[in-house]
């Protein structure tokens, strides 16, 4: 039944309840496009394999397509994390022009973190699946010849040594990005590009250093908590006439040390990784623009030699022409992942602190009427 004001103003009634529900309906609107879609990747099923010379973790990687390039529909192969950065290696090499996503990073370095437990591996599978999924949704990405080996190969190794032979070229190509020009002056909406990304990564290591501290001292008053508690019951059982009140307040703490955890671990699972995934972006997108910048300053010198070589003329002007082209591809391309990065961002963001509100609003709940 429609429900309306006393002034006849009609009521929404679908209107989410709160904010978990409001969350799942943006997440169902986000993936609106699903239909559209040829192509998915999942990561899932970890397992531990112990050599005698190392211990690995392996992942499946699961691929469902529809594309002409694949010969099947449906391929399933293990992963390790190195086959992932040989995977963004490869991307970089292959496609300088476009911001390769991050993947999480190797090694814990606050802390000391059993990188084969449960919880670091779920961390990492959930950092591994996002990574491959970013690249499924990019238009260009998707498409590269060494995505395609990374799903679909039953033996990578033999695809990573095949790479190893084309290391020496591959560095030859490098130092002609890395040269010794140097750019005039950005472009004004590169150079906004640039202070943009400064400041973001600014931000978001205050907010990361911050909140690992809440988190090491919920962590820390947690500890506290547990101990407190059971005194009430101990003491409980020395007065009767005080044992229910005592109980009563030993179980109440029982049920912070509950909540406090719950609300430490969404911290710890959900939150820093997200924050430190755009960190990590936000490098990858300042590299990417580096070498913008350095095209930039090869095709500027370049255009210095026509100037002073005038007899090379019917030479250098195809050259320079050549280097224009790379400039422009540069441009469009960074322009274009920027965008897809900022939207992917919003939508990122949106989810997570509407999480963190609804985990906050959890928590207190179960606090303060316990």
């Amino acid at each position: 039944q429609d429900l309306s004001l006393p002034n006849g103003t009609p009521v929404d009634t679908s209107s989410p309840a709160s904010s978990s529900s409001l969350l799942n309906r943006l997440q169902l609107d986000d993936d609106l496009d699903v239909e559209t879609r040829d192509l998915f990747v999942t990561v899932d099923d970890p397992k531990k394999h112990v050599c005698t010379m190392e211990t690995y973790i392996t992942y499946r990687v699961t691929t469902k397509t529809t594309r002409a390039e694949f010969d099947l529909p449906e391929y399933s192969v293990r992963r390790r994390y190195q086959d992932f950065d040989w995977l963004r290696n490869k991307l970089e090499e292959s496609q300088p022009t476009h911001l390769i996503p991050p993947l999480p990073e190797k090694f814990v370095v606050k802390g000391v973190v059993d990188r084969f437990s449960e919880e670091f591996v779920e961390t990492r599978r959930k950092a591994l699946d996002k990574f491959l999924k970013r690249i499924t949704d990019h238009p260009v990405l998707s498409f590269n010849e060494h995505f395609n080996v990374f799903l679909t190969a039953k033996d990578l190794n033999a695809y990573k040594k095949q790479g190893m032979a084309l290391l020496s070229k591959m560095g030859e190509s490098v130092k002609y990005v890395t040269g010794g020009y140097k750019l005039r002056s950005r472009p004004l909406e590169f150079a906004a590009i640039g202070d943009y990304l400064d400041t973001f990564s600014l931000k978001l290591g205050t907010i990361d250093r911050i909140a690992q501290r809440i988190i090491k001292e919920q962590l820390e008053y947690l500890v506290e908590l547990r101990e407190y508690g059971p005194v009430y019951s101990t003491w409980g059982g020395l007065e009767v006439e005080l044992s229910e009140p005592l109980e009563g307040v030993s179980a109440c703490i029982g049920n912070c040390c509950t909540a406090l955890e719950e609300l430490s671990e969404d911290m710890t699972e959900d939150f820093l990784p997200v924050l430190r995934e755009y960190i990590l972006y936000a490098e990858s997108m300042k590299n990417v623009l580096k070498k913008r910048d350095q095209v930039q300053a090869e095709y500027e010198a370049k255009l210095e030699a026509v100037a002073l070589k005038r007899e090379d003329r019917p030479k250098v002007p195809t050259d320079v022409e050549k280097c224009q082209d790379r400039v422009e591809c540069f441009n469009a391309d960074l322009k274009a992942d920027m965008e897809r990065w900022q939207n992917n961002k919003r939508q990122d963001f949106r989810q997570l602190l509407m999480g963190v509100a609804d985990k906050n609003i959890q928590y207190y709940e179960k606090v303060c009427f316990t």
